[in-house]
């Protein structure tokens, strides 16, 4: 299949890590843009979300391509390949498909089951289609991703039981908060696709005083009138944060918007819940004395978060039988090269001894040259019908691939090969194959 998916999530690296790593909206174009232009990249998707960063790419190679991938993160996030390999997962081949369709289904997720990477998912596909990125290959995996993810929410009721990342944050507050959350003055900043969510879990809680603050003050009046909020202006937040009990932050801002020096002076205790990557909250500010922040690595040590184990049974034997089926899928679709270079084979033969027939009979009538030609085409034809039917067939099944390998071989047919691989241990695949290496072994 040659797919490839290299990326860090919090299952293999610290915040700092994701932090690095993380790439705002308006760069995963250039980024793909730069894969594409690359030696081994021919279709690439990038998604980065608060707590992973992917790059699901169709590869000509693996090492060449695993290098491209590995060394264009590590230059977006300003450190050498070395620095971030050991966060690094790879997977290839069946492994990606799998991994995708886990993702696309929550079952990846910090919060198990959570339904806002299906969404996060299917923005990733949009970028990749509207900037020209992806073809056949991704095209198909995202799609059948995307699908499998919503059969899985449909199918297993995961959504009864998988909160997502807001209202688990908020389940954790709930614990640490010395009054709750209902009677407590939340301060939202934000007004993104987080921000929602948490105005929208904080009015199910009735929590009775919130505010929104935002850089597009419109965007917070229309949040703020949508769930009876109060807008705040974006410079009244260091004052609004003085006076909130629970400050909820995830705003897509590159540095710090909640410094120590704007919680001076206050007397009562903090709950701050940081969901933005890049943190929002400083690192002294989060020191401060009565100062309690809730994070996604805060998130990641709780426990008890997600579905249950009866839904996720039900999500891996979804997940298995849509694996089979794209493997099938894919490999019926991988022999078509196979069959369409046969059949140019034949063609070539019938061309090259109708040639031959015609130097040896010159004064051949054309209406006798033409229906010995098109019975010999026919004759071809009806020979190559059934072996191609049969082997597109049988390439869909288990151990599919040896039928094409058959035929290449049999015919000294000339196809596209993937050497194979083992893409789990990242940082030898990058030793073996160092940034500037001609992957001719491939």
């Amino acid at each position: 299949m040659n797919l490839l998916v290299v990326g860090a999530s919090h299952r293999t690296a610290p915040v700092d890590t994701l932090e690095q790593l993380s790439i705002p909206a308006d760069e995963i174009p250039h980024l793909a843009r730069r894969l594409i232009e690359g030696k081994y990249v021919d279709e690439v998707a990038v998604l980065s979300t608060c707590n992973r960063t992917e790059i699901y790419a169709a590869v000509s190679a693996f090492h060449g391509g695993l290098s491209q991938i590995a060394g264009e993160l590590a230059r977006h996030a300003g450190v050498d390949v070395e620095d971030i390999s050991g966060h690094l997962y790879v997977r290839h081949d069946t492994k990606a498909v799998q991994h995708a369709f886990r993702v696309a289904s929550g079952l990846d997720s910090l919060v198990t089951g959570e339904p806002q990477i299906l969404g996060q998912m299917r923005e990733a596909y949009q970028t990749a289609q509207q900037h020209g990125t992806v073809a056949r290959l991704l095209h198909e995996l995202l799609q059948t991703a995307l699908r499998v993810g919503k059969r899985v929410h449909a199918e297993t009721d995961i959504d009864d039981a998988a909160p997502n990342v807001v209202t688990a944050a908020f389940d954790l507050a709930e614990q640490q908060s010395t009054q709750g959350l209902r009677d407590a003055d939340v301060l939202v900043i934000g007004a993104g696709a987080m921000g929602g969510l948490a105005l929208s879990a904080l009015r199910s809680r009735e929590v009775k005083h919130v505010a929104i603050a935002n850089r597009d003050a419109a965007k917070a009046q229309r949040l703020a009138e949508s769930y009876g909020a109060t807008p705040v202006a974006f410079d009244a937040v260091a004052e609004a944060a003085r006076h909130a009990d629970v400050i909820v932050t995830a705003t897509g801002a590159l540095s710090p918007i909640i410094e120590a020096h704007m919680l001076h002076g206050r007397r009562e205790g903090l709950l701050i819940c940081d969901l933005a990557v890049p943190r929002d909250v400083s690192v002294d500010a989060a020191a401060l004395p009565g100062v309690t922040v809730i994070d996604l690595e805060t998130l990641a040590q709780a426990d008890g978060m997600g579905a249950t184990e009866g839904y996720l049974a039900h999500a891996n034997e979804i997940l298995a039988e849509e694996l089979n089926a794209f493997r099938n899928t894919i490999r019926a679709g991988a022999v078509a090269p196979t069959v369409a270079a046969l059949r140019s084979r034949a063609d070539d033969v019938v061309s090259a001894e109708l040639s031959r027939l015609r130097r040896r009979t010159p004064s051949m009538p054309d209406e006798t040259r033409a229906e010995v030609a098109h019975t010999v085409h026919r004759v071809v034809q009806e020979l190559l019908h059934q072996p191609t039917v049969r082997v597109r067939q049988l390439a869909g099944e288990p151990c599919g691939d040896s039928y094409a390998d058959a035929l290449r071989e049999l015919f000294a047919l000339e196809g596209p090969e993937l050497g194979a691989v083992d893409g789990n241990d990242t940082t030898e695949a990058l030793r073996i194959a160092p940034l500037d290496t001609d992957d001719k072994a491939e």
